[in-house]
């Protein structure tokens, strides 16, 4: 690798003026010549061997880790690995998947992917994969993904093992672009009241959602909560898209402005196709980054109340530098601002990534999640929306409008464990394996199934049995009895999501979220 080349590259992205600048800086007193001849005398003069590769590897992470803690280094497999969830697709064979006992089990083909163009149906269990065994082999989940994907227009054979039939079934699949939603559901919570819930901010993300809004708009939807929980971003265009189809046209949505990068305004461009009706934005402390400056830009403007809990306080903006071998750094440039001039990010302390990583920890112990009187802003961040000229405050996260207590009593120890253990995951598919004809059957609608379904007793006795092989017991009788209301609701929502689809398991899963519950309330 030529490091000159390297860091003149590196450097002219950071806005140096020239790479003869660069040459100048690399004179005898040059911090970069210093670095370059450590490099160059441990791998040249070190007494052992030395991978040279991997220590200007370590070189690059040393620097990013005393920066701020959003600023990183990817290798090659890191960076697709992190890019093809926000792109929108992956090429593959098309089914989602878990695993039981060391075999791959289809908990749904994708629709219009290639797997179920061929016939690959749910519940069936692909255990050979170009005449290689990966059922019964212990094989790592990642390689089996390896063996399934690969690029466009390759074939792959698979064995499957369907219920009903004795013999190993042969399919050749072709390989496609999948397709990966970032819209986790959509549907009427309520007659008149829409509820769309975004799992991240990707390539796609605005088109689906522009599907959902006229979707529901179709179904008689005046009011919309947009559940935003959990949601870590991504791409900083897809979250101005989303708040542009809220706004008016010169709306400011979000500004960023940095040391080297001068203030970029990101303004409505108008005709969006919900600027009238109730809005309500749902957000908790995974909340972050795109997600906050769409939140931000609902709540500054006044277009909706945002609900719940405080958001974790992303505001810096991260950008692409791409290397020479794929690898990358995403290097932080600037900080972003809501419309009414809040910067949003969350204190923290340059190459104290311990710290800012237990800031959840900190929230907890400090009784935040469960009051909002234990957050404290100082009277120097406060900030006023730019229409009702509300309060609110900058300097760490969105703080909701309407504050909603994180319930710790809702899910016991014992059901935590029981989780972790994954005894329930995998107790629900093998029901669902077991019994899907007979469900299917019996339950025409996804409606009937949620008025008549009741979780069997078995499948509880089940649950607790192979809890027990795993040394999960609970502490007593009633804290058996205060796992159950959730227990059953979770079991009943997982079904319907193998039967049917996301749409159908948030529909049962949100009576039990309290956010979502106060949302609804605060729409009558």
């Amino acid at each position: 690798m030529n490091k000159k080349i390297l860091c003149a590259a590196i450097l002219s992205l950071l806005f140096l003026p020239s790479y003869a600048q660069f040459r100048v800086n690399m004179g005898a007193d040059s911090p970069l010549r210093k670095l370059q001849i450590a490099e160059m005398a441990v791998n040249n003069l070190y007494v052992d061997s030395v991978d040279e590769q991997k220590l200007v590897e370590d070189g690059i992470r040393g620097m990013i880790e005393k920066l701020d803690p959003h600023s990183s280094y990817l290798t090659a497999k890191e960076v697709k690995e992190a890019n093809e969830p926000l792109q929108g697709n992956f090429e593959g064979i098309g089914v989602q998947f878990n695993m039981v006992e060391d075999t791959l089990l289809v908990i749904q083909p994708v629709s219009g992917g290639p797997s179920e163009k061929m016939g690959i149906l749910a519940g069936d269990r692909i255990v050979s994969v170009n005449d290689t065994a990966i059922a019964g082999v212990k094989m790592a989940k990642e390689e089996i993904m390896r063996r399934l994907r690969g690029p466009k227009g390759t074939k792959v054979n698979l064995g499957i093992v369907r219920r009903g039939i004795a013999d190993t079934l042969l399919f050749v699949v072709t390989r496609d672009k999948i397709p990966v939603k970032s819209i986790d559901a959509t549907y009427m919570i309520r007659p008149q009241v829409g509820y769309i819930r975004i799992g991240s901010f990707g390539a796609t993300t605005h088109d689906e959602f522009c599907e959902s809004l006229k979707k529901l708009k179709k179904e008689g939807m005046k009011s919309l909560i947009l559940d935003l929980q959990e949601n870590g971003g991504g791409y900083l265009h897809a979250a101005v898209k989303i708040a542009d189809e809220f706004l008016n046209a010169g709306d400011l949505i979000v500004y960023t402005q940095g040391r080297r990068v001068p203030r970029t305004e990101y303004q409505a461009d108008g005709g969006g196709l919900f600027t009238k009706g109730k809005v309500i934005v749902l957000v908790d402390s995974y909340t972050a980054s795109a997600a906050e400056i769409v939140s931000g830009a609902i709540q500054d403007h006044d277009r909706g109340i945002v609900v719940g809990r405080r958001t974790f306080g992303k505001g810096l903006v991260q950008r692409p530098i791409d290397l020479p071998d794929g690898s990358m750094v995403r290097l932080t440039v600037a900080h972003y601002y809501t419309p009414s001039g809040r910067c949003i990010q969350k204190p923290y302390e340059k190459g104290n990534q311990k710290d800012y990583a237990e800031d959840m920890l900190h929230r907890l112990k400090s009784g935040e999640l469960m009051s909002a009187d234990s957050v404290h802003f100082a009277d120097s961040l406060k900030y006023y929306t730019l229409k009702q000229h509300r309060l609110v405050y900058g300097g760490g996260g969105i703080m909701p409008d309407e504050f909603v207590p994180l319930d710790t009593l809702r899910y016991t120890k014992y059901h935590r464990q029981l989780a972790a253990k994954s005894v329930i995951i995998t107790a629900n598919l093998r029901f669902v394996d077991e019994h899907r004809s007979e469900l299917q059957q019996q339950y025409k609608t996804f409606d009937d199934f949620r008025q008549r379904f009741e979780i069997p007793q078995s499948l509880i006795d089940h649950i607790k049995a192979e809890g027990e092989k795993k040394n999960i017991k609970p502490k007593d009788d009633a804290e058996f009895e205060a796992t159950l209301p959730y227990l059953r609701t979770q079991l009943k929502a997982l079904i319907a999501r193998d039967l049917w689809n996301m749409d159908e398991y948030y529909a049962i899963i949100n009576d039990l979220n309290d956010t979502v519950q106060r949302a609804l309330k605060l729409i009558k």
